[in-house]
C-alpha cells in the first residue's frame, strides 16, 4: 500500500493555528474527524493522550509523530500539519517541532496499513526528504514528495538487489526495537541503526517488534554468534534468549539520537552478560517448537493460574469438613462454603474456556478469543443427554480451541478483500460474527455426541457390577484418568456414587484412588525427572501434590492437555493400578470426595487405611515412573 493512499489532501493542513501542543493535537485530530476517518473524535484523542503519556512523540529534529491504535478509527489515515515557527512539542531534543503527522491505526489495520506507516516513520530520518515536505507550497507538492520518496526506495532495492555485497566488519551485532504502539518509533530507530551501521561497514541485523509483529526475527543461531546486541526499547521484548551474551538494554529514542554511542558501546562489548532473572525461562529455542505446541502451551499456561487457585481454594474449604460447602449439612461453615463457590463453581468452571480461547488466539491472533471462549463454555455446558450435568470436559475444550482458531483463520482470509473503508468493522464486526457462529454451531452438533459417551459407559459399568470386582476396580480407576471432568470420568465417579447410595463402599474407593493418582503421578515425574520439564512444570508440579492428595484430579489437566499422548496413557495405567488393588485390598469407603482428608473413614481400622495409602501411592509411583520416562528433554 501506497502512503498516499493514506496521506490525502483532505488531512493536509500546511498553515497550522495552533501554538501549543494540546492544540496541535486537537487540531489535528480535528481534521482526521472533517474528512471522515474517525467514528468517535473524542475516544481518538483520548488515545492520542494516553500515547502521548507514556512518552513523547516530538522525536526531535523539527519532527512529532503522535499515533494511536484506536477502535475510534473508521479508516486507517495519516494528517498532516505544518508550523513554519514552530511549536513546543517536548521533543527529545528540546527544539520546536515543524513537521507533524498525526497516525490513525485502526485495531483492524492489516499488514499493509502498517507497513505503509513504517515507512512514513522511516522517511522522516532522511534530511533531503524533510526539507521538501518544509517547503512545500501546496497539498499536491507534500503528495509528490512522498511519491517520489517511495519511488527512490524502490530503485534501492532494487540496486542492493543487483550490486555485489561489500566487505563489512568482522564484528556481528543485532538489535531489536520496539515502542508502546510499534507504528513509529520502532522503524524509525531501526532505519537510523541500519542507515549508520550500513555508513560504518557494521555488520548489523535489526528485529522491530511492531504493530503487525516481529519482523526480521533474530535467529537462534545469530543470535549465538554476535558480539553484542543493542535492545532499544520503550515496552517488553523477549530477552531470555539473550543470556549469557553482552546485552544494552536503552530507550528507542537514544537508538535514533544516539546512534553512533550505541554502536560504539556495542563494538566495545561495553555492556554487562546478560542473565536470565529467577522464574524466568529460557525460550530461546522456541522457535523450534511446532506451532501445535505453541499453541497448547498458549492455552495451557493461562489456564494454569484458574486450576491453582481454584484447586487450592477448594482444598482449603475441605478443613471446616468434607460437606462443609453443603447448607444442609450440619459441617456448614459459611466462609469455606466461599472458598469452595470461588474455587469449584468459579475458577474450575472457566477453566476450560480459557483453555480453548487462548489456544485460539494463539492460532488465530486476538479474534480467536471469542470463538474459542464460547466454543469451550460449549464444551462444559452442552451436553445433550438428560443424565449428564455437563459436556466433554477438557478433550472437548482442546478441540474447541483448536477448531474456533482455524475457522478464525479461514474467516479472515474470506473478509480480506473487502474494501478498505470496511476495514475497521472487521475486528469488532465481522470476525467476531461469523467465527463465534460457526464454531459454536460445530460445537454444538459435535458436543453432545461426546457427552453421550457417558451414558455409554454408565450401563457398561452397571453389566460390569457383578463380575470379579478387581476387574471392576481396574476399569473404574482408569476411567477417572481418562479426561479428568469428562464424560469417561463422570460415568466412573457417578457409578461410584450410586454403588454408595446402594451400601456398596468398595466402589468409590476405587474411584477415589484413581482420581487422585494422575496429579500426583504427574507431580512425583516432575521431581524425580527435573531435566525433562520446565520451571513452569516443575512449579505446578508442587501444586499438583496438593490437589492430587485433595482428590481434584483436575490437577493434572495442564499436563495432561500439553502433552496429551504421555500423561493421560500414564495417568491411565496408574490410576487403574490403584483401582484394581483398592479393590484387591477390599478398601471400603463411606465419603464420596475429600482424599487424604477423609482416609480416617476407612472401615478396617489403620491397617486398611495403610493399604489404601499404599495403593494410592503405588499407582502414582507408576504414573510418575511412565510419564517421566516417555518425556523428552525440553529442547
Amino acid at each position: 500500500m501506497k502512503i498516499t493512499q493514506l496521506l490525502t489532501e483532505d488531512t493536509i493542513n500546511l498553515h497550522l493555528q495552533s501554538r501549543s501542543k494540546d492544540a496541535v493535537l486537537s487540531e489535528l485530530v480535528q481534521q482526521l474527524h472533517d474528512a471522515g476517518k474517525l467514528r468517535d473524535k473524542e475516544q481518538f484523542t483520548n488515545d492520542i493522550l494516553n500515547r502521548e503519556s507514556q512518552s513523547t512523540t516530538g522525536i526531535g529534529e523539527g519532527i512529532a509523530i503522535p499515533h494511536a491504535k484506536s477502535a475510534a478509527v473508521q479508516t486507517p489515515a495519516i494528517a498532516f500539519g505544518r508550523s513554519i515557527e514552530g511549536i513546543d512539542f517536548d521533543s527529545l531534543d528540546s527544539q520546536p517541532a515543524h513537521l507533524f503527522f498525526m497516525i490513525a491505526a485502526s485495531e483492524g489495520a492489516n499488514d499493509d496499513h502498517l507497513d505503509a506507516l513504517s515507512r512514513l516513520a522511516k522517511f522522516l530520518m532522511d534530511t533531503s526528504f524533510r526539507e521538501k515536505i518544509l517547503s512545500a507550497q501546496s497539498a499536491a507538492d507534500v503528495l509528490q514528495a512522498v511519491n517520489d520518496k517511495e519511488s527512490e526506495l524502490d530503485d534501492e532495492v532494487t540496486e542492493e538487489v543487483q550490486a555485489p555485497k561489500e566487505e563489512k566488519s568482522t564484528v556481528r551485532l543485532l538489535a531489536v526495537t520496539a515502542c508502546p504502539t510499534g507504528i513509529a518509533h520502532t522503524y524509525m530507530a531501526a532505519e537510523k541503526l541500519n542507515e549508520r551501521a550500513k555508513e560504518r561497514g557494521l555488520s548489523l541485523k535489526v528485529e522491530t517488534n511492531g504493530s503487525s509483529g516481529v519482523k526480521n526475527r533474530l535467529t537462534d543461531a545469530e543470535i549465538a554468534e554476535a558480539d553484542a546486541i543493542i535492545v532499544a526499547a520503550d515496552t517488553k521484548v523477549e530477552m531470555a534468549r539473550f543470556a549469557g551474551k553482552h546485552v544494552i538494554q536503552t530507550k528507542v529514542g537514544d537508538a535514533i539520537y544516539e546512534t553512533d554511542a550505541l554502536l560504539d558501546r556495542a563494538i566495545e562489548k561495553d555492556a554487562p552478560i546478560y542473565q536470565l532473572e529467577k522464574g524466568q525461562e529460557d525460550t530461546s529455542s522456541s522457535e523450534k517448537k511446532s506451532g501445535f505446541y505453541k499453541h497448547l502451551m498458549n492455552g495451557v499456561s493461562n489456564m494454569l493460574p484458574f486450576v491453582v487457585g481454584g484447586g487450592i481454594l477448594i482444598a482449603l474449604s475441605f478443613f471446616w469438613g468434607i460437606e462443609s460447602s453443603n447448607p444442609d449439612s450440619p459441617e456448614y461453615n459459611a466462609f469455606a462454603a466461599m472458598l469452595n463457590t470461588i474455587g469449584g463453581g468459579k475458577a474450575f468452571f472457566l477453566m476450560v474456556p480459557v483453555l480453548a480461547g487462548f489456544i485460539a488466539s494463539s492460532i488465530a491472533d486476538r479474534p480467536g478469543f471469542a470463538p474459542g471462549m464460547i466454543g469451550g463454555l460449549i464444551a462444559i455446558t452442552v451436553s445433550g443427554v438428560d443424565e449428564v450435568g455437563g459436556g466433554s470436559g477438557f478433550l472437548g475444550g482442546l478441540i474447541a480451541g483448536f477448531l474456533a482458531g482455524y475457522i478464525t483463520l479461514l474467516v479472515k482470509k474470506l473478509f480480506a478483500r473487502l474494501p478498505n473503508s470496511l476495514e475497521g468493522l472487521k475486528p469488532v464486526l465481522f470476525y467476531p460474527v461469523f467465527s463465534i457462529a460457526a464454531t459454536g454451531i460445530i460445537m454444538l452438533l459435535i458436543n453432545p455426541q461426546l457427552a453421550k459417551l457417558y451414558t455409554g459407559f454408565s450401563a457398561f459399568l452397571e453389566g460390569m457390577g457383578g463380575t470379579n470386582q478387581i476387574l471392576v476396580g481396574l476399569v473404574i480407576g482408569g476411567m477417572m484418568a481418562v479426561d479428568m471432568g469428562g464424560p469417561v470420568n463422570k460415568a466412573a465417579y457417578t457409578f461410584g456414587i450410586a454403588m454408595l447410595d446402594a451400601q456398596n463402599f468398595q466402589f468409590i474407593a476405587a474411584v477415589m484412588a484413581g482420581g487422585m493418582v494422575p496429579p500426583l503421578g504427574m507431580a512425583i515425574a516432575t521431581t524425580l525427572f527435573k531435566n525433562r520439564y520446565t520451571k513452569t512444570e516443575r512449579e505446578a508440579g508442587k501444586t499438583a501434590y496438593v490437589l492430587g492428595a485433595c482428590f481434584i484430579t483436575e490437577g493434572v489437566i495442564p499436563f495432561a492437555a500439553a502433552d496429551p499422548l504421555r500423561v493421560i496413557p500414564a495417568s491411565v495405567i496408574g490410576a487403574a493400578t490403584a483401582g484394581a488393588l483398592t479393590m484387591a485390598f477390599d478398601i471400603a469407603l463411606r465419603a464420596p470426595h475429600g482424599g487424604i482428608f477423609v482416609m480416617g473413614l476407612v472401615e478396617g481400622g489403620i491397617s486398611k487405611i495403610l493399604l489404601y495409602a499404599l495403593a494410592i501411592i503405588i499407582g502414582s509411583v507408576i504414573t510418575g515412573l511412565i510419564a517421566g520416562m516417555l518425556r523428552k528433554k525440553p529442547a
